[in-house]
């Protein structure tokens, strides 16, 4: 293989990569800014359940959350492992599964975008055959 073809592949490399990470970001749904309210029930291990009603002008749902100091991350991971001050134990199989109205969220936190009157479930689930 010549230097030039070599050069020629990477060049096409870069601009194929860089061509599907701009659809990936442009497809994603952009969240709002501006008043809102949500509501976030958080459903424990024993059933319990506590409901939050959250007034934000952040666009995400990680980031109202952390503004509310509802949720904490491990900093190893990244992942949000509190909640309302209970830590999931990874040791026990135990995770935070985030849904809107009854449908599990395909998105992370920092990337699910809020609209007034969203509603918004997090449960503490024990094994990973509900993920």
């Amino acid at each position: 293989m010549t230097k030039t073809l070599k050069i020629i592949l990477v060049i096409s490399l870069v601009v194929i990569v860089t061509a599907l990470g701009s659809v990936y970001y442009f497809s994603l749904e952009k969240g709002e800014t501006g008043d809102k309210r949500i509501t976030v029930e958080v459903v424990f291990k024993d059933g319990a359940k506590k409901t939050f009603d959250i007034r934000t002008d952040e666009a995400y749902l990680g980031t109202a959350l952390a503004r509310e100091e509802l949720v904490g991350v491990d900093t190893q991971s990244g992942m949000i492992n509190m909640v309302d001050g209970v830590t999931a134990d990874d040791s026990v199989m135990e995770w935070w599964k985030f849904s809107k109205d009854g449908e599990m969220l395909m998105t992370g936190a920092d990337t699910t975008p809020i609209a007034d009157g969203d509603k918004f479930e997090i449960t503490l689930m024990v094994g990973w055959d509900d993920f």
